[in-house]
């Protein structure tokens, strides 16, 4: 008969967040696992087939993670949603830099990524409710925002720069604005121009 593992799934993937939160992804390997854990490599590998399934399962918590950060910034209503958004991204870069860099500083260039354009359906609704532009339009709007958003969570999360958040609030609102001042302005534009033709 084996012997009775000591831990439970959670409580090896916990471990490895950990170690992953501390020293980035490439502390987490089975000998330091085990270390954490206070056990030998045995108890791991009796619960995963390898490590690859053990940094995916890393990967799936630390997501779930940022995911209840999003959630919890959008609903608080702090920030009006869409900049609740960009908050809780830049937040979560500065609160748990390693898994931001794991979850959007990674190499994805041979991961399928879906069409993400479902989850941020309610944003691009959102967007064009607000400034009173197209779809197509709000797609742009909200990857040029986004660009934005990321460069500053990037910044935050690698200690380029340390911003408070009244500071990186601000910094939001004038590029949100300035997208905004900017799009209504081509929209007036093609109006005045469609009335010439």
């Amino acid at each position: 008969m084996p012997p009775k593992v000591k831990y439970t799934k959670d409580e090896v993937v916990w471990a490895a967040l950990d170690l992953a939160r501390e020293g980035g992804i490439r502390s987490v390997t089975a000998r330091g696992l085990a270390e954490r854990l206070g056990c030998s490599v045995k108890p791991i590998f009796g619960l995963f087939e390898n490590m690859e399934e053990v940094l995916e399962a890393v990967l799936k918590t630390a997501n779930q993670l940022y995911e209840s950060r999003l959630e919890a910034g959008i609903s608080s209503g702090k920030y009006p949603p869409y900049k609740a958004s960009g908050m809780a991204y830049i937040q979560f870069a500065k609160e748990e830099r390693e898994l931001f860099k794991l979850l959007f500083m990674r190499d994805r260039s041979k991961e399928f990524i879906s069409n993400e354009e479902a989850s941020i359906r309610p944003l691009l609704e959102l967007i064009e409710r607000q400034v009173g532009i197209t779809r197509e339009e709000a797609k742009l709007f909200h990857l040029e925002m986004w660009v934005y958003v990321h460069g500053i969570a990037t910044m935050v999360a690698t200690a380029y720069l340390e911003l408070d958040e009244s500071l990186i609030s601000q910094i939001l609102t004038d590029g949100y604005l300035g997208l905004v001042h900017r799009y209504r302005e081509k929209r007036d534009e093609n109006d005045s121009n469609r009335g010439i033709e």
